[in-house]
């Protein structure tokens, strides 16, 4: 594991902890030796995130659409600035030089790029660890979607999301280095784990 890319708000959110927790996070990545690969923006918890990293030690690489560059300020002490024409080529630019993934609090962006990793870890196109980091509950109603989804015949257990649920930051890195390691053992499955299930 190299790379970590992180999903999460362009803004900072109402609740102290996402900030507490993109900062930790960031900070974690960096202390682990760990680089950082995220939607290249200095803005809110983007920009948290990226610049714990940076302060830890760790490498940045942000990737941004041209047409966002005035909206979401790209971060200038970025060790690594990709500026790309369009969301389609940041999304598997961002899949390409990760790991693993991480999805924060944030908006429906940060949903959809999220929900694009289950979709694809779901139907086999690849086996990197997907994490939700529900700080405070923020991804509980998402999680109950899906048990309703599961409820209603339309998760079948043949194709089961595969995902991580960390409660906590400090447990996001450990979840993944085991995950990894498992599937090593495994030849590449992805569980979920979900402490609430």
């Amino acid at each position: 594991m190299k790379n970590i890319c992180v999903y999460c708000g362009s803004a900072p959110g109402s609740d102290p902890a996402f900030v507490a927790a993109a900062e930790e996070l960031g900070r974690r990545i960096g202390d682990a030796g760990l680089g950082l690969v995220y939607g290249g923006g200095d803005n809110g918890l983007m920009g948290l995130v990226a610049r714990a990293t940076i302060a830890a030690g760790g490498r940045v690489v942000g990737i941004i659409p041209d047409f966002l560059k005035k909206r979401e300020n790209p971060l200038a002490e970025a060790q690594e600035l990709v500026v790309v024409p369009d969301m389609h080529t940041r999304k598997r630019l961002m899949f390409e030089r990760a790991d693993a993934f991480v999805a924060l609090p944030g908006g429906i962006g940060t949903l959809e790029e999220l929900v694009e990793q289950l979709t694809w870890v779901q139907l086999g196109r690849h086996t990197k660890p997907v994490v939700i980091a529900d700080i405070g509950g923020f991804w509980r109603p998402l999680l109950s979607l899906f048990a309703h989804m599961r409820d209603s015949g339309f998760i079948r257990p043949e194709f089961e999301l595969r995902y991580l649920v960390a409660e906590r930051v400090e447990d996001v890195l450990p979840m993944i280095e085991t995950t990894i390691a498992r599937q090593k053992k495994t030849g590449g499955r992805v569980e979920t784990i979900d402490p609430r299930l």
